[in-house]
C-alpha cells in the first residue's frame, strides 16, 4: 500500500513541477498526496482463501464479506477490518512429542475390551467456516488463533469414538470407518460454535503390541482357512444339489415310465371291461328279446290255446246240454254206442215209468 502512495505522489509531483510558483505547487501536491492516501486506505484488498470481517465502530454491526477483491473500509476508525485464512488446514496427532499447534503426538486409545492401541499419524483436515468468521474472530482471537481449538477436541472426542471399539471391531473397515463417521459429527457440532468445521478424518490401520499383531495375523489366517473351508461347502453344496438333481430327474423318468405303462395297462383294463361290459349288455339286451319274444310266443299260444279250450268246452257244454235235453231213448242209444262190446247188467231199483237217473253197479267191462 505504501508503494502505491508513493507513485501517487511522485505523478502528482511531476505533474505540477512547472507551475507558476514554488508554493502553489506543494500545496496542491500535498492535497492531491493527502486524497490519495486517504483513498487507498479507505480500501482494503480481500484474496482467495480470506474471509474479511469488517466492523462499524460506531453501530457495533459486524459483516461478513467472503467475496476476494477490494472492499470499502471509512478512515478515521470509523471500520476496522479482520482478515482470516479460510483455506483447508490440515491437523496432525503424530509422533511422541507436541511439534506445534498443528501437530501433537500420536493418537493412542483404551479399547472397550480393556486393550490397547494406537495410530501412527490420524489426520484432520479441517477450515474455518466462511459465513461463520465473526464468530471465529470473537471465540478464537486474531490470524491462526483458531487453531488452537482443535488439539483439546479432537484428541478427547477420538478417544471416546474409538474407545467405543473392541480390538476386534477396530480392526474390522466398516466399523471403522463408523467410528470415523461418529467423530467427525461430534467435532463439528462443537467446532461449529466457534465457526471451524472437520471436512475429513484420515486414520491409519491401528497399531497394537507384537503379541496382539501376532494373535491378528492368527486370526487373518484362521479366517482365511474358514473362508476356504465354505467356499468348498458352497462347491459341496452346489455338487450335492447337481447330483440330487440327476437323482430326482432319473427318478422322475422312472415314475415317469412307470406310469405310463401302468396307465397303459389300465386303458386297456378299462377298454376290455367296457368290451365285456357292451357284449354283456348286448347279450342280456339279445336275451331280453329272445325271453319277450318267447313270451310273447307263449301268451300268443296260451291265448289261442285258451280260445281253442274254450271252444271245446263250449262244444262240449253244448253237447251236454244237447244230450241233456234228449229223450231217454236217444241217451240209451247213445250210451248204448259208447258201451259197444261192453257188457252191463242193470238192475233197476225203481219202478219209474220215466227214470231220470240210471245207476249202474257191479259193471264188469271185458271182450268176448
Amino acid at each position: 500500500m505504501s508503494n502505491n502512495v508513493e507513485r501517487v505522489r511522485r505523478s502528482i509531483t511531476g505533474f505540477f513541477r512547472g507551475g507558476s510558483t514554488q508554493t502553489s505547487r506543494l500545496w496542491i501536491a500535498g492535497a492531491l498526496i493527502l486524497v490519495a492516501v486517504v483513498g487507498v486506505r479507505s480500501c482494503a484488498s480481500v484474496d482467495a482463501g480470506q474471509v474479511a470481517v469488517r466492523i462499524n465502530n460506531i453501530t457495533g454491526k459486524t459483516e461478513v464479506i467472503t467475496q476476494p477483491g477490494l472492499i470499502l473500509r471509512l478512515p478515521f476508525g470509523i471500520h476496522t477490518v479482520y482478515l482470516l485464512d479460510v483455506t483447508p488446514q490440515t491437523f496432525h496427532l503424530r509422533g511422541n512429542d507436541n511439534k506445534g499447534v498443528l501437530e501433537v503426538r500420536e493418537l493412542d486409545v483404551r479399547a472397550a475390551d480393556g486393550s490397547s492401541f494406537a495410530f501412527n499419524d490420524t489426520t484432520l483436515l479441517f477450515r474455518a467456516i466462511p459465513s461463520m468468521a465473526d464468530e471465529t474472530l470473537r471465540d478464537s482471537g486474531l490470524g491462526l488463533a483458531y487453531f488452537e481449538w482443535m488439539s483439546p477436541y479432537a484428541r478427547s472426542i477420538l478417544r471416546d469414538e474409538f474407545g467405543r471399539e473392541s480390538t476386534i471391531s477396530v480392526s474390522n473397515p466398516t466399523s471403522f470407518a463408523q467410528a470415523e463417521e461418529r467423530a467427525k459429527t461430534r467435532l463439528n457440532a462443537l467446532l461449529g460454535e466457534h465457526g471451524i468445521e472437520v471436512t475429513s478424518i484420515v486414520t491409519p490401520r491401528p497399531r497394537f503390541t507384537k503379541e496382539y499383531e501376532d494373535l491378528i495375523e492368527a486370526r487373518n489366517q484362521t479366517e482365511n482357512q474358514l473362508a476356504v473351508i465354505d467356499s468348498e461347502l458352497a462347491r459341496a453344496k452346489t455338487e450335492r444339489d447337481r447330483k440330487l438333481a440327476e437323482v430326482e430327474r432319473d427318478q422322475n423318468k422312472i415314475v415317469q415310465t412307470k406310469r405310463a405303462e401302468l396307465e397303459n395297462v389300465l386303458a386297456t383294463a378299462v377298454t376290455s371291461q367296457t368290451q365285456t361290459r357292451r357284449e354283456a349288455d348286448t347279450y342280456k339286451i339279445e336275451k331280453l328279446a329272445a325271453g319277450q319274444a318267447s313270451r310273447s310266443a307263449a301268451q300268443s299260444s296260451s291265448e289261442q290255446l285258451k280260445g281253442q279250450l274254450a271252444a271245446q268246452y263250449a262244444s262240449k257244454q253244448a253237447e251236454i246240454e244237447a244230450f241233456r235235453n234228449q229223450p231217454v231213448e236217444r241217451v240209451m242209444e247213445r250210451l248204448g254206442e259208447r258201451l259197444k262190446g261192453v257188457t252191463i247188467q242193470i238192475q233197476p231199483y225203481q219202478n219209474d215209468g220215466a227214470p231220470k237217473r240210471v245207476q249202474l253197479e257191479n259193471v264188469v267191462g271185458g271182450a268176448r
